[in-house]
């Protein structure tokens, strides 16, 4: 059985490498935490005092860092709770077609097509216009400019632009 040539092993995702562990009350705030599945900005951390029962709760407030939207949470403090692993990512920004795909160029020089501009998303983040309005300007203007690109949880999404300095 074990010389089987012939044997699959079908293999999934887990899901594990988009968070890590981390025990509820470390996490302050401006860190990050994952609500419902949710990467989130945490706004705003209480602490209750432990209880009949034993354990001290954190309540969390935080805000979707994806969608704005304000979720919350009640954690024991000891207990295990999952952080994504988030990264921001500054692209030179080049061009933005018709259907809202925009080039941009990374450190090395590599070009990428598949990042969609704010307003041009299936679900618009909240300031998706105006930030749009901003790299449509900026281009029509030919200024040299980066994008910042967050990523977490296999989402990339552009947040903000930053105007380069001679």
């Amino acid at each position: 059985m074990a010389d089987d040539p012939d044997q699959v092993f079908e293999s999934t995702e887990s899901g594990a490498s988009e968070s890590y562990p981390i025990e509820a009350g470390q996490i302050r705030k401006g860190g990050f935490i994952m609500i419902k599945g949710r990467p989130c900005k945490v706004s705003d951390v209480t602490s209750s005092k432990t209880g009949k029962h034993g354990h001290a709760k954190c309540h969390f407030v935080a805000i979707d860092i994806f969608t704005g939207k304000k979720i919350e949470d009640l954690v024991p403090a000891s207990h295990t709770t999952y952080a994504p692993f988030v990264k921001k990512i500054e692209y030179q920004a080049m061009d933005v077609d018709e259907d809202g795909f925009i080039t941009v160029l990374d450190a090395e020089g590599n070009t990428r097509e598949d990042l969609k501009i704010p307003e041009a998303m299936a679900q618009p983040p909240p300031g998706a216009d105006e930030l749009s309005k901003k790299i449509r300007e900026h281009l029509a203007e030919e200024k040299d400019f980066y994008v910042i690109v967050q990523a977490a949880c296999g989402t990339e999404q552009i947040m903000d632009i930053k105007v380069m300095t001679n």
